[in-house]
């Protein structure tokens, strides 16, 4: 499956008032880097994949709609998958953006 063109397109729109960012297909899907790193990206799997470091990975599933990643039948630490019912409002996407770009530059 591809990646949401659609959801990468409004990421991509969500970027364009804030840090510069690189574009790179990988996986199946769409990544946007901010300083080097991956923030978020339109997974290949649907939905969107955020960045958000190990410590607050677990809050964040135990908390949120988000749920742990899944690659290769392994649990990606530092990072949450968000479904793509969940980041339909501008809102809601740029709050997992913000997430994303905080965890790759800081």
């Amino acid at each position: 499956m591809a990646y949401d063109a659609q959801l990468a397109a409004r990421v991509r729109v969500m970027f364009a008032a804030g840090p510069p960012v690189l574009e790179k297909a990988m996986f199946g899907g769409l990544a946007f880097l901010v300083d080097g790193r991956i923030a978020v990206a339109a997974s290949s799997s649907g939905g969107l994949l955020v960045r958000v470091g190990a410590a607050r990975a677990e809050q964040l599933v135990a908390t949120t709609v988000a749920e742990p990643m899944q690659m290769g039948g392994r649990t990606m630490r530092g990072w949450v998958h968000v479904d793509g019912e969940h980041v339909r409002s501008r809102r809601e996407l740029g709050k997992w953006i913000d997430i994303g770009i905080a965890a790759a530059v800081g």
